[in-house]
């Protein structure tokens, strides 16, 4: 996704980039080991729950975390 961003937009959006590198890598770690510990037949199914779980929780930790840093006034833009 293209946003035309601010530059001060531009220089939150890299913070956060920095402070979630870890928290993604963390998560990309579990999302691949799910997949590789699957055979073809159990792919799909019970394991598109599990992955669209990680990948909630994964989200849910990225908007916590950028709602912190606002709360600590990392950013001076509008909530």
């Amino acid at each position: 996704m293209d946003r035309d961003l601010t530059p001060q937009q531009q220089a939150e959006a890299q913070r956060l980039r920095e402070l979630l590198e870890g928290l993604f890598a963390e998560e990309l770690r579990n999302i691949t080991e799910l997949l590789a510990s699957k055979d073809d037949r159990h792919l799909l199914g019970q394991t598109e729950f599990e992955l669209r779980d990680l990948v909630h929780r994964l989200a849910g930790r990225a908007l916590q975390t950028a709602l912190n840093e606002r709360k600590k006034g990392g950013t001076k833009a509008p909530a």
